[in-house]
C-alpha cells in the first residue's frame, strides 16, 4: 500500500472525531465505520461543490451554535478532515451526506472556500444511517435529550424497532424504552424549543415529562413558554450579561418553574396549650386560671359569687395591685 493511500485511510479513521475533543472508536472495532471505510471509492479525497451535497439525514444536534468558529478555522488553516458522502441513487453528480454536517454548513457559509473535501462511499440507506450512528455516538458532547431524540427519530423514520436501534446504539433496550417514554411525554417539538440542555440528565427530563402530564397546558402553550423564556434571556444577555451560561438549561429551568409541583410544606408543630389551673371556693371548683398568648385569663362559673365579683372587680384589682407594690417595697 502506498504512503498516500495509507494517509487517506488514516484520515478516514479519524472522521468520527471531527469537531469533538473526544477520541473516536477505532475503525478496527467499529463495524459500521469499518464498513464505510471499505466502501470508499479508491480511498480518494474529492473536491466537491458543497451545494451538490444533500443533507436529508436524521438530525442529531439541537443547537449547532459553533459553525462560525469552525468556518473561521477552515478559512485560516484549511479543511483537515474530509466529510463522508454517498452517491445520489437517481441524480447524477449529486451526493447524500453520511456525516460531516457542521463542516458542510461551515463551508457553505464561507466566502473564500468554494469546495469541500469528501470521501465517496458506496453505501445504501441503512448502512449510511449506521455509519452516522457510530460517528454520532463517538461524540461525547451530545446531551442526553439529543441522544434520546435521535433514537426517537430513528424509529419514526422506519430504520428499525427498539431492539435494532438499541443494538446499533450499543445500549440496552430498556434505556431506549425510557428515552422514548420521555420524548413521548415531553414532545419532540417542545424538546427542540428547549434545546440540548447539556447539564440536564435523564432523571430531570423524566420529572419534567411527569409534570407536563399532570399540568393543564396545551403543547403549544408549553412551546410558547419555552420560546418566551429564550427571548427574554437573549434580551437580558444584550442589555446586562453577555457572558450568559447555557441558554437551553435556563429555558429548561424556566419551564420547570412553571410546571414543578410545589414542595410539600412541613406541618408546623402546634405549641402545647398551657394547662389551666383550677380555682376553688369553699373547697369546690369555682373556675379556672390560664395563661394565654396575650395575658392571664380568669374564668368563674356562673353564680352569685361571679355576679358579685363582677361589681367588685376594680376594687379587688386595686387591692391586689397595692399588695403587689408593697411586696416589692418589702
Amino acid at each position: 500500500m502506498s504512503d498516500s493511500k495509507k494517509k487517506r485511510m488514516a484520515m478516514l479513521d479519524t472522521l468520527a472525531a471531527a469537531g469533538s475533543p473526544a477520541p473516536p472508536p477505532s475503525m478496527s472495532t467499529s463495524r459500521p465505520l469499518r464498513a464505510a471505510r471499505d466502501a470508499v471509492d479508491s480511498h480518494k479525497v474529492w473536491d466537491l461543490d458543497p451545494y451538490h451535497i444533500i443533507d436529508d439525514r436524521i438530525a442529531d444536534r439541537l443547537d449547532p451554535t459553533d459553525i462560525d468558529d469552525l468556518r473561521a478555522s477552515i478559512e485560516a488553516t484549511g479543511q483537515t478532515v474530509p466529510i463522508l458522502v454517498r452517491r445520489h441513487p437517481s441524480e447524477k453528480d449529486r451526493y447524500l451526506l453520511v456525516y460531516g454536517r457542521r463542516r458542510l454548513e461551515a463551508i457553505r457559509r464561507s466566502d473564500s472556500v468554494q469546495t469541500i473535501k469528501a470521501l465517496i462511499a458506496n453505501l445504501d440507506q441503512d448502512h449510511a444511517v449506521e455509519a452516522q450512528i457510530s460517528e454520532n455516538m463517538a461524540r461525547r458532547d451530545l446531551s442526553y435529550i439529543e441522544k434520546a431524540l435521535f433514537a426517537h427519530e430513528l424509529i419514526e423514520s422506519g430504520f428499525g424497532n427498539q431492539i435494532r436501534v438499541a443494538e446499533v446504539l450499543t445500549v440496552t433496550k430498556s434505556s431506549i424504552s425510557m428515552a422514548l417514554g420521555i420524548i413521548s411525554a415531553v414532545g419532540p417539538e417542545l424538546v427542540r424549543a428547549i434545546g440540548p440542555a447539556h447539564s440536564v440528565g435523564r432523571p430531570r427530563w423524566d420529572a419534567l415529562g411527569q409534570a407536563i402530564e399532570a399540568a393543564r397546558y396545551t403543547p403549544q402553550e408549553l412551546i410558547d413558554i419555552a420560546e418566551n423564556a429564550r427571548d427574554a434571556r437573549l434580551v437580558d444577555a444584550v442589555i446586562q450579561d453577555p457572558e450568559q451560561g447555557d441558554l437551553s438549561v435556563e429555558v429548561f429551568e424556566a419551564l420547570w418553574s412553571k410546571l414543578a409541583p410545589p414542595a410539600p410544606q412541613k406541618p408546623s408543630k402546634a405549641k402545647a396549650k398551657p394547662k389551666a389551673q383550677a380555682l376553688t371556693t369553699d373547697g369546690k371548683i369555682a373556675g379556672s386560671l390560664s395563661r394565654t398568648s396575650t395575658g392571664l385569663r380568669v374564668e368563674l362559673q356562673q353564680g352569685p359569687f361571679a355576679d358579685w365579683l363582677e361589681t367588685q372587680m376594680q376594687d379587688v384589682l386595686d387591692d391586689l395591685h397595692t399588695r403587689f407594690n408593697q411586696r416589692n417595697e418589702d
